[in-house]
Formats: structure tokens, sequence, C-alpha cells
């Protein structure tokens, strides 16, 4: 298995147990984060009216919620990493009902913004990273089955909410829907507080070596010894400075920007997040566009979130098999890739059944990268640092995610046609997709040699370790002989 990072818990994780009571919990919990906002888009039409604002303007409701539930990972992080999960989960479903009774009094588009936009990204953002930390703490072996899973609730959430909200617009319009709304959304106070912390008394099971030749256990104690060592001495340098960098180092992980793996995957998904949303976003517009009624138009995206609902647990399945696992950073080069490939043929896609083999091609590509956005960066940083590691990225990809459908509508804009659009969105996806093939192949081959050297430098230190023990033994025979 590459990295091993991921192994060094200080614990045995249960590998089950209440850890799927756990993954059922982050299965709403994430559900509910990714498919809010695209579920609110069926009141937009008669809120734009109501306020008299353009399209653009009133899309920008789902892109401020989106936006602040990205920016808002730091911040949960921090909470996550001092109180746990359970409690921050509770209190973003608590938050994003609030910003739903809110709104539901909203005067102004602005209102919106803030209400749904700024107060329920935010408490989105404390659904979304508390439900996929705690899974690390849960699972090892079965890990990318677990979050394969957990990943599931985003379709299984938007197939579900999608008719209830035209239902719910039907009986009581946007104001009365809002409300019941956010009450449907405590749900995930209920699914917080089933997030037990994990038993973290199970100590790891020793390894069955020879005493002394164990050069990885003689390693880690040097290692541990040199860190006090060099922090006693910081401190007595510079008590002030050691002080705050430990503060700083409490909250946020700053060393992860040295981390090779955590660079990759930074740099591919900046790239990746700003044609990752907006085919999804423009699908059922693009079939309009087409000549296509409503119903086909939204029967696609049907088509598209029940594809998306099944090959999640599937690719967490295949993710989890002996053959992927241990390089499973290829199997999301791939992901990525096929996502591009899959935009850049859109527009070759004619009449209404090239536009369903494009939403069910496309449904495979976007739950299999959905799948293992989460698991590929835990599977580079390990379970221990996987908190402060999705903040950071959550933070510096707000700007894509927020800025991706802007874009894209403004290539629409400009040429009068959505092809461009799906090639613009296809390059976004294909190059990241390439980046990461190479870049990943560079890192598990330094992965392997560092293994190598490790390797040598235990061999070498078992070796001193037995010359060492020889000589002490000669020279005590020597001294009982005379």
């Amino acid at each position: 298995m590459p990295p091993a990072a991921a192994t060094n818990l200080g614990y045995t994780p249960p590998d089950g147990g209440w850890g799927w009571v756990v993954v059922f919990s982050a299965f709403i919990s994430i559900g509910f984060s990714y498919a809010f906002p695209k579920s609110l888009t069926i009141y937009f039409k008669e809120i734009q009216e109501y306020f008299a604002v353009s399209y653009s303007q009133i899309a920008w409701v789902s892109s401020v919620m989106l936006a602040s539930m990205y920016a808002g990972g730091p911040v949960s992080s921090i909470l996550v990493n001092r109180y746990g999960s359970r409690p921050v989960v509770m209190v973003g479903g608590a938050m994003v009902c609030t910003a739903m009774v809110l709104a539901s009094f909203g005067t102004t588009i602005i209102h919106l913004y803030l209400c749904i936009g700024v107060i329920g990204g935010f408490g989105l953002a404390f659904n979304l990273q508390p439900a996929l930390t705690i899974i690390g703490t849960y699972f090892q072996v079965k890990r990318p089955l677990a979050n394969g899973l957990a990943m599931t609730g985003s379709p299984v959430v938007l197939f579900t909410l999608a008719p209830l909200n035209q239902f719910l617009f039907d009986c009581f319009g946007w104001r009365g829907s809002f409300l019941i709304l956010g009450s449907i959304v405590l749900n995930c106070c209920v699914a917080g507080a089933l997030m037990r912390p994990v038993n973290k008394s199970a100590k790891p099971k020793p390894k069955i070596e020879a005493p002394d030749c164990n050069g990885s256990a003689a390693e880690e104690a040097a290692t541990v010894a040199s860190s006090a060592l060099s922090a006693n001495l910081l401190t007595e340098e510079n008590p002030n400075e050691s002080r705050s960098q430990g503060c700083v180092h409490k909250f946020i992980d700053a060393s992860l920007f040295r981390h090779r793996g955590f660079l990759i995957y930074l740099i591919g998904n900046v790239v990746m997040f700003f044609g990752f949303f907006a085919p999804v976003v423009f699908l059922a517009p693009y079939a309009k566009h087409q000549g296509f009624d409503e119903y086909s138009a939204a029967f696609l995206l049907s088509i598209f979130a029940l594809v998306d609902m099944f090959i999640r647990p599937a690719t967490g399945l295949i993710g989890n098999t002996k053959w992927i696992r241990p390089r499973i950073q290829y199997f999301f080069s791939f992901a990525v890739s096929y996502n591009g490939v899959c935009h850049l043929l859109c527009p070759l896609a004619s009449g209404y059944n090239g536009l369903v083999i494009y939403a069910v091609f496309f449904g495979l590509a976007f739950g299999m990268v959905s799948a293992l956005l989460f698991e590929v960066l835990m599977d580079l940083v390990g379970a221990k640092r996987f908190s402060s590691a999705v903040g950071l990225v959550t933070i510096i990809e707000c700007g894509p995610v927020l800025l991706g459908p802007p874009l894209s509508g403004a290539l629409v804009d400009i040429f009068g046609d959505y092809k461009y659009m799906y090639y613009a969105c296809g390059v976004f996806m294909l190059v990241p997709g390439i980046f990461f093939f190479i870049m990943h192949y560079y890192n598990y081959k330094k992965l392997d040699e560092e293994q190598r050297q490790s390797a040598a430098v235990e061999m070498r230190t078992c070796d001193e370790v037995e010359q060492l023990k020889k000589s002490q033994e000669d020279k005590k025979a020597h001294e009982t002989d005379g």
C-alpha cells in the first residue's frame, strides 16, 4: 500500500461495527451538503419574478452557498480537531435550518444571499468536513468502500429532494417550502448525534520481529528523541516564537504545503473544479437549447442522478480491491480524464438519444470522481492529517467552485452556443487528469525509493546493533578471562 501515513493512528480502527452507523450518518450529512444547493434551483423562477431580478442574479444564490461551503472548510476543520465531529455536525444542521427559516421572510435578493448563501453555506461546511473526517477514524482496510457509500448520499438526496421540492412548491410556494425545508434539514442534527467518537483504547497489534533488530522502532524512537531535542532547543532560543508556531500548527497544519502528494492533489483539483460543476448546471438548459421540452430536459438530470447513485458504491468496491487499492491514485486520474473526454464528445451527440447516452456516461464519470475525491486525499496525507488537509483544500477550491459556472455561462453568452462551454470544461478536466497520471507516477516512484532507503537504514541499524552487542559480549568475556 502506498504511503503508510494512514496507518499510524495509535489504535486499531474497527473497520465495521458502529462504523457502519457512522457511514449512514455521513451519508445523510454529505447528501444534504452537496444536494441542497442544487435542489433549490426549482424555486429560482418564482423568486426571480418576485424580486424582479435577472437569471444571473438569482443563480448566484447557489454559487454563493457552494462557495461558502468550501470557504468554511478550515473553520470546520479547526472545530473538528478541537471538539470532534458530533457537535460540529449538529451545529451545522441547526445553522442551515436557521438560514432557511430566515430566508422565508426575505424581502430582497441580498437577504437570500446572506441567509441561504452565507449562513446556509457555512452550515453545510459544518456538515461536510466532519462527516468525511470521522470515516477515516473508523475505517482503514475498508475505507474506500465506506467513503464510496457515504458519498452516495449526494445523488440519493438530490434524487429525493427534486420531486419533493416540486411538490412543496406547488402546495406552499417558495416561502412555505423554505420553512418546511428548514425542518427537514434538521435531520443532519440526528445524523450528527449518531457520530459517536471511535474507541481508541484498542492498541495496534505489535509486529512479530526480533526485538534487537526492530529498525522501524529504533528509527521512530530516534525521530521522537530528535524532535523533542530540537523542540527544547527552539524553546530555549525563542520561547515566544515556538509558542506561536505551536498555536498555529494546532489549528492549521501548514507543513502540508511541503507534502509532495498534497501539492499534487491541490494543483490538479484547482484546475479541475473550473470544469467540474458547470456541465451539471447547464445540462438541462443545453437540452432546451436543442429544442427539447422542459420535462425531457429535466429527465436527463434524473438519468444522471440515477447512474451517479449506483456508480459511487461500485467505485468504492472497486477501489477497495487488492489490484486497485495500492495504486488508487491512478484510478482517480482515470476518472478525471474520463470526465474530460465525456465533455469533449458531448457536442457530437445528436438528438435526444445522444443526450441520454451522454447523461449516462457523464453520470458514471461524475460518480467515480465524487466517490474517490476525498479517499485519495486521505490516502496521500493519512487519516490523522486529513481534517486539516480537507480544510486547506476546500478554502482554496472555493474560488474555482464560485467562478466555474459563471465563466462557463459567459462562453455561452459570447458564442451563443453551448458546445464551446463543453469544450472548455472538457479541457479543464482532461488536463488535470493527465497531470495526475504523470505526477502520481513520479510520486509512487519516489515513495518506492524512500521505502528502499528506509529498509536499507533499518538493516544497517540492525547490523550496528548486532555488532555493538557482539563487541560488548566479547569485552565481557575478555574481562572474565582476565
